[in-house]
């Protein structure tokens, strides 16, 4: 019996993904532990193996099409095994309804009252139509357009659902397409035949279209910059990001803290270990102060759902990585319990497998307190949103030469602006200056980082 492929779960937040791509075709000859598929999750792409060996029977669900998890995406046998009757998923029918992201195993004849019932429907549809009686509440909101209207339309290259029908029940004839046309100036338009054809190729209204070429004249340029135009939906991972930063900053209440650290000295002893061959980067002494500091400031630590404080016994630091088509914070899990070279090692280990696209569910969840970087994007400071499920968030924006006073003295030392974004449910203003001000102590104490970063 053929044995069915679900789509996995990648983790405790993860109800639904895609398929980007099939690494097999039907009738391939599979190996246990061959790709089968590649998935995108929420926030990263990875690899789904076989678990056994066989024939990739059938594809249910192709690439492209978003499912739930658990969902049958295909089957693998040996050849000439029977593989149960199934509906393949296309994109069109993801987009109609989420029901369709079930697998149906059984015959089609279930199907026939669903057939029944709207054949039963279209008959009522007619019959009234017929007798010139009250239009169905059902059929009211629907465009209706005679074939040879929608014929002219197209032909035309404009969109029919703007013209309003007088037809029966709102129908859109051929009188009202040209009475339509006369009325928007088409027959005066100046447009050259290539961009006539394109604009009927990929359904842009020709009229909404600004000509660009002598006298107004409507080239293939101009169509293509209404299609430059054209709303495109965003990619899955900056929907998520959309939906968990607009929950967070509308139902967490934000306060920001700032302060400036003199990074001078921190800046000329991290570039003496680099001569001496120690792997790091200003980051890492930032994420170790900050580590440090949530173990004196619990707190801020810990989160609220609005009615009680969740306590954390583990600092499970977040450090945002900016990746191709958006953001994605991989966690240090038990951030407490590393040296600061495992502290640098682990850093670095996850911001090159978000880089790479190959972070799994378990290292993006869980965290604590972030910290998002900016230093290397010439700003002088910036507010972060807290990521949803935290209390804080930490800013942190340029290093810039600048006159300060330092011990009496006006002199040009290396500043850096650090900004605090706090949720004031769970965290006052005196306890986030405090705490910002313990961050901005350390990093400017030379000593500690000599005794943290022998290696």
């Amino acid at each position: 019996m053929a044995t069915p492929i679900t789509m996995p779960k990648f983790g405790q937040m993860t109800e639904e993904s895609t398929i980007v791509e099939w690494r097999k075709k039907e009738g391939d000859k599979v190996a246990k532990g061959e790709v089968l598929f590649t998935v995108e999750t929420d926030k990263s792409v990875m690899d789904v193996e076989a678990f056994t060996e066989g024939t990739l029977l059938k594809i249910v669900v192709p690439a492209g099409v978003s499912v739930p998890v658990q969902t049958v995406v295909g089957y693998i046998g040996q050849p000439g095994e029977s593989v149960p009757v199934v509906a393949q998923r296309t994109p069109q029918k993801l987009e109609t309804s989420k029901a369709t992201a079930t697998v149906v195993t059984a015959p089609a004849q279930p199907q026939q009252p669903v057939q029944v019932q709207r054949e039963s429907v279209v008959a009522h549809f007619e019959a009234a139509q017929a007798a010139g009686g009250p239009v169905p509440q059902a059929f009211e909101p629907m465009f209706r357009i005679s074939p040879r209207a929608k014929a002219l339309a197209e032909e035309c290259a404009i969109d029919a659902n703007k013209i309003k029908g007088t037809g029966p029940w709102g129908r859109v004839t051929e009188k009202d397409v040209r009475a339509y046309l006369e009325s928007r100036g088409y027959h005066k338009l100046r447009v050259t035949p290539a961009a006539l054809e394109l604009a009927r190729k990929e359904k842009v209204d020709i009229l909404d279209v600004e000509g660009s070429g002598e006298e107004g004249r409507i080239t293939v340029a101009d169509v293509q910059r209404a299609l430059a135009e054209r709303p495109k939906p965003m990619s899955k991972m900056r929907q998520v990001i959309a939906q968990r930063l607009t929950q967070s900053f509308t139902t967490q209440p934000h306060f920001y803290v700032t302060v400036a650290v003199d990074m001078t000295d921190l800046i000329a002893y991290r570039n003496q270990l680099k001569e001496a061959g120690a792997p790091f980067t200003i980051t890492d002494f930032i994420a170790q102060a900050v580590v440090l500091t949530l173990q004196e400031y619990p707190v801020v630590n810990s989160s609220t759902d609005g009615k009680n404080i969740h306590w954390h016994s583990h600092v499970n630091l977040g450090i945002a990585v900016s990746v191709e088509g958006g953001l994605v914070v991989p966690v240090i899990h038990r951030a407490e319990e590393l040296t600061m070279i495992e502290l640098c090692t682990r850093a670095k280990q996850l911001v090159e497998k978000a880089r790479a696209g190959k972070l799994t569910p378990d290292e993006m969840t869980g965290g604590t307190f972030t910290i998002t970087n900016m230093g290397m994007l010439n700003v002088e400071s910036f507010h972060a949103i807290i990521n949803t499920g935290e209390g804080a968030i930490l800013a942190v924006a340029s290093t810039v030469k600048q006159p300060v006073v330092h011990e009496d003295q006006i002199v040009v030392r290396s500043m850096m602006k650090m900004t605090l974004s706090a949720d004031h449910r769970l965290i006052d203003g005196a306890l986030a200056a405090n705490f910002i001000n313990a961050i901005k102590a350390k990093l400017e104490d030379l000593e500690l980082w000599k005794r943290l970063t022998s290696w």
